[in-house]
């Protein structure tokens, strides 16, 4: 039986309930994925993997997240967001204890391919359910706040919390994490959520499924493979085949009375500036950690829990000035947020574009507290833009492209600004001669090579010196380019949500049309 709605634009004691209940997901989530990235040396000494099956446990998860998102979104949308987000969550659990005790690599691969398709229908699920519960503009911004600094709440706490259960416990721990979290969440979603759906769905569309899937995943995993020194004949390839299919799928959408993703959605300019900041930002963000988890554990010789606990305060900034988005807007303006969340951003990449990292830490971490700020702030609204500019009933569709969104960001973050960091440390790399061909060849594809080189002979100051000097020279050529990027994406912002026009979405679908104020 659904839960009805209280009509009262403020939220009560049962909505705010219904918001604690829904962070248990997005916590869950984020601390799975940053507690997996530090079991990997034991998961390699248990399991033996593969070179390519030590990828794959890692790449698979986004690479069918970002595939199945918007499909599982709009199927949020057609049977019930509630019920998506309960069926979500018991596979999540339950593909995540099968996990911990997987007995070969190929086990955990397929496992973590079970674990992203019911972690598909979990994050469009809880921020369609956000625009559900409130109604109240202040307020809803205050929720998706908290649900954003979920996120950086999880981050801050994986690194903490797998390093603690890889000390005590083997490495399947870190699976487990997600059985109390998702139990709690099982017995109180059902008393405190509302049900939701769309009252007019439409009829399934299985070929727009498919589309939909062939679409992402080309895309994603053809990045990938470009970033990792793949083919690059082949990436193109199957990027190709990915953009061709996204063709197919935008041209079904529009010719389809019921379509699984409303393509006029994009034209809304608060949605599509919303989109571009979310994309934006988690590009940046990516990038930025590319060479910051690098420069901590390689350059300053932190352990990972170390330099996991260097980073929680730029993680603990992004929660504060998340929390604060809301009260920013209503002060100073949503667009005046966003741009300055940008340009927040942009400072800590020019930060570090300008310093000089060999000596100290301290710059690299600056910027990622500026950069972490910003984030916070930018991406708070500019999420609370993309949900709030569709209508109540298309909501699970647009927090789906909006994940998506997010997800694409991470994949182009590390290919781009993570390519050229590397682009610019082999340009800079000048190597002692006593090194063989192969040794030389090893210092010059990373700098993880560069320091193993360094501990196998008696050229390890050398070696070090001018690795940790070139990555530097790499950290700040991409700081620069990517901070030029961000300025330029704030000031298309700053335009585009002047100009900003309310659209108007009305029922049914196929004689309607859009009106503009």
């Amino acid at each position: 039986m659904s839960t009805v709605i209280d009509q009262r634009q403020k939220a009560g004691a049962r909505e705010w309930g219904a918001l604690a209940v829904l962070m248990l997901p997005v916590l869950l989530v984020s601390v799975n994925n940053t507690a997996l990235s530090f079991a990997l040396p034991a998961i390699s000494r248990a399991l033996h993997p593969t070179a390519s099956q030590l990828l794959w446990i890692v790449d698979v998860y986004p690479l069918i997240l970002a595939a199945l998102l918007i499909p599982m979104g709009s199927l949020g949308d057609r049977i019930g967001r509630r019920k998506i987000l309960m069926i979500g969550s018991t596979g999540f659990g339950v593909i995540s204890a099968l996990a911990a005790f997987a007995p070969t690599a190929g086990w955990l691969v397929a496992a973590r391919v079970g674990i992203a398709v019911f972690g598909s229908m979990l994050l469009p699920a809880t921020l369609s359910l956000m625009r559900t519960v409130f109604r109240d503009d202040h307020e809803r911004r205050l929720a998706i706040a908290i649900w954003t600094a979920g996120f950086s709440a999880g981050a801050a706490l994986g690194p903490i919390a797998g390093g603690f259960l890889l000390n005590h416990f083997w490495w399947g721990s870190v699976f487990l994490l997600a059985i109390p979290v998702l139990v709690a969440f099982l017995i109180a979603g059902p008393l405190l959520l509302p049900e939701s759906r769309d009252p007019h769905p439409g009829p399934v569309d299985p070929l727009s499924i498919v589309l939909a899937v062939l679409a992402m995943a080309p895309v994603v995993y053809a990045i990938k493979s470009l970033a990792t020194g793949g083919s690059v004949l082949q990436g193109l390839l199957i990027m190709a085949f990915g953009v061709l299919s996204g063709v197919l799928f935008a041209h079904r959408q529009v010719a389809k009375n019921y379509p699984m993703l409303d393509l006029r959605f994009f034209r809304s300019s608060r949605f599509s500036g919303g989109l571009t900041v979310n994309v934006t930002a988690s590009i940046a963000m990516f990038g930025f950690l590319f060479f910051l988890t690098q420069h901590l554990q390689l350059v300053g010789g932190k352990d990972p829990m170390t330099a996991g606990l260097l980073m929680v305060p730029g993680l603990l900034l992004a929660i504060v000035t998340g929390m604060a988005a809301a009260k920013v807007a209503v002060t100073f303006g949503v667009r005046t947020a966003i741009v300055t969340g940008l340009l927040l951003i942009a400072g800590g990449f020019v930060i570090v574009a300008f310093t000089d990292q060999q000596s100290s830490a301290l710059p690299v971490l600056v910027g990622f507290a500026a950069m972490s700020a910003g984030g916070g702030l930018a991406t708070t609204l500019s999420t609370d833009l993309v949900v709030s500019s569709v209508p109540e009933a298309k909501a699970g569709a647009a927090s789906a492209v909006s994940e998506t969104g997010y997800e694409v960001g991470a994949v182009l973050g590390t290919a781009v600004l993570g390519g050229l960091t590397t682009a610019f440390y082999q340009s800079h790399l000048s190597l002692p001669q006593a090194l063989s061909p192969e040794q030389a060849d090893v210092a010059h594809q990373t700098l993880g090579g560069a320091v193993e080189v360094a501990q196998s002979g008696p050229w390890t100051e050398s070696v070090m010196e001018t690795a940790t000097a070139a990555f530097s020279y790499g950290m700040q050529g991409s700081s620069l380019v990517g901070g030029l990027a961000v300025v330029v994406v704030a000031a298309v912002i700053f335009r585009v949500l002047r100009a900003d026009r309310k659209v108007r979405f009305h029922d049914p679908l196929p004689t309607d049309r859009i009106e503009f104020d």
